[in-house]
């Protein structure tokens, strides 16, 4: 999964947001044992340096844990995780009002374009991602 990398954010923030989305969503299940440093770092497309800051941050926000001998590990703390998908709801939800903003669009039309998706996603007329 090579990525591709914004030069305005450091990379190891962008490896946090991309593991981070995997875990709030669910790809990576609570629990669930992780490929080893240089795995990731392979499949990431980064120095194994870069990966390893990177999870260590998540460590210290607490969506991963490292057990001695058996590896790193999702945490399964629900509320944490729960916290960290409402914690990037909420900054998605902030980036595309802010851009809807700068585009002209006054609330009542952000809104308004908002719904008019979603109604057209639940009726299969545009891709759900």
């Amino acid at each position: 999964m090579a990525n591709d990398f914004t030069s305005n954010v450091p990379i190891y923030i962008q490896i946090m947001n991309e593991v981070k989305l995997k875990i709030v969503s669910g790809v990576w299940e609570a629990g669930q044992r992780l490929q080893s440093v240089r795995e990731l770092a392979v499949e990431f497309s980064v120095n194994p340096n870069t990966m390893q800051k990177a999870l260590s941050e998540l460590e210290r926000e607490g969506l991963l844990y490292t057990e001695r001998t058996a590896g790193r590990f999702v945490s399964q703390d629900g509320a944490k995780i729960k916290k960290a998908r409402d914690e990037m709801a909420e900054e998605y939800t902030i980036s595309y009002y802010n851009l809807m903003k700068k585009l002209g669009y006054k609330e009542e039309e952000i809104i308004y374009v908002v719904s008019s998706r979603l109604s057209d996603i639940e009726k299969g007329g545009l891709e759900n991602e």
